[in-house]
């Protein structure tokens, strides 16, 4: 079994890796536009017209800087924890988000794009708070824990609305919602629970390996439930039979993340050695395509259109890839620590990152509408450069772009 990064408690920072921030970095007071000193064997006379130009392009360069840091923001600021922040989810139904951290604890934050505000605090595990989870109407907020419990919390009081303790004999690793009130749990064992707040014991349990359940989707039919494991099997499971319906083959990597594509017709893995694995809906035996997402392991995705994926990891950046047809877009955003999760605002118009340095970083993706209609699939890629491409929500800015307006 890999190294569980959602277990590590980060205190401590990589002076050596380049610090991304939302501002920018460039001095503008610092800027010497005063350097044209004349030279005592000069006659007295006016500037040269060389000179002359040189001041006019050092203006323009400074009206480009100012125009950027004056641009209004269009994302939240970001949020600094104290403590490791394990997992993130949105509200499915207004500008809230919630962040479990390694305490046992989840903050309760609003969000808009002048500030971030902390609304609450729950203390609801006395372990780590791996995984958490909104309902479909966003009014109950699901969690799991090392603890091995899991809650259900009314959103808008704070209070319990149920809880099973010792609902695993081992920690509760993944947890997905199945609509208002029933969702599914995975633990460090490979115990895969079907639960109902309706009762007080699970529909069923079932055994699909020796290793962590590591992520689990469905699609809205909710027939198939599709499990990602620690030992490389992804597990199918017939909700409705209660019963396992299909194990692929063992891939050499830990199964890390899950998506949707295609009307829920794709379905998206990515592993720990940075592959991209491609499924049909039920063809979950063997893959039908495979990529190289990264060089660096994968631990998070999430899908942001039909066609378009953001994954994240190890390096901590955000890269956002076309599917159909395969394509490197460029980078979305970055951390300068490992990226344990991502996840969509309700309305399509925020991704959220959570990296091991204890921050909440937003990034706007509205303008991927736009890219997904206008990929060009004869257009020659070059691979190199759109790996390295910063998109609009990227704190960095390409150069190319910054000096595009003054040539």
């Amino acid at each position: 079994m890999a190294i569980d990064f959602r277990e590590f408690d980060k205190d401590s920072s990589d002076d050596s890796e380049t610090d991304f921030s939302d501002e920018n970095d460039v001095d503008i007071d610092g800027i010497d536009s005063e350097n044209n000193d004349e030279s005592d064997n000069e006659p007295e006379s006016g500037p040269s017209n060389i000179e002359v130009d040189q001041d006019e392009d050092e203006d323009e360069v400074i009206k480009a800087i100012k125009a950027e840091k004056s641009k209004p923001r269009d994302h939240p600021p970001a949020i600094i924890c104290e403590d490791f922040i394990v997992d993130i989810s949105f509200s499915p139904a207004k500008n809230l988000i919630a962040l479990a951290n390694i305490m046992g604890d989840v903050l309760m934050y609003e969000y808009n794009n002048e500030e971030t505000k902390l609304l609450n605090t729950l203390e609801l595990h006395v372990k780590a708070c791996r995984d958490v989870e909104f309902n479909d109407e966003g009014d109950i907020m699901f969690t799991a824990g090392k603890d091995k419990a899991i809650i259900a919390t009314d959103v808008e009081t704070g209070k319990l609305k149920q809880c099973y303790e010792n609902a695993h004999e081992e920690p509760v690793y993944s947890l997905h919602c199945l609509g208002s009130n029933k969702f599914v749990t995975g633990d460090d064992g490979g115990i895969v629970k079907l639960w109902d707040l309706r009762k007080s014991d699970p529909v069923f349990s079932i055994k699909i390996g020796e290793e962590y359940v590591s992520d689990m989707i469905t699609n809205d039919a909710q027939k198939y439930l599709v499990c990602a494991g620690g030992d490389g099997v992804l597990t199918s499971i017939d909700l409705k039979g209660s019963k396992i319906y299909t194990t692929s083959e063992e891939y050499d990597a830990e199964l890390t993340c899950m998506g949707l594509f295609r009307s829920d017709t794709k379905l998206l893995v990515g592993s720990s050695k940075g592959k991209l694995y491609l499924f049909n809906w039920k063809e979950f035996g063997l893959h039908s395509d495979e990529y190289m997402g990264q060089k660096h392991s994968l631990q998070c995705m999430v899908p942001v259109t039909q066609n378009i994926v953001v994954t994240s990891g190890e390096d901590g950046v955000l890269r956002a890839t076309h599917m159909f047809p395969q394509r490197h877009l460029g980078i979305v955003g970055q951390h300068n620590l490992p990226v344990e999760c991502l996840d969509i605002s309700y309305d399509g118009q925020f991704i959220a990152s959570s990296s091991h340095n204890n921050d909440v970083k937003f990034w706007n993706i509205s303008y991927f509408e736009t890219i997904d209609s206008i990929i060009d699939v004869n257009h020659k890629q070059n691979k190199k450069k759109d790996m390295s491409n910063n998109l609009p929500s990227s704190s960095v800015k390409n150069a190319s772009d910054f000096f595009s307006g003054l040539v």
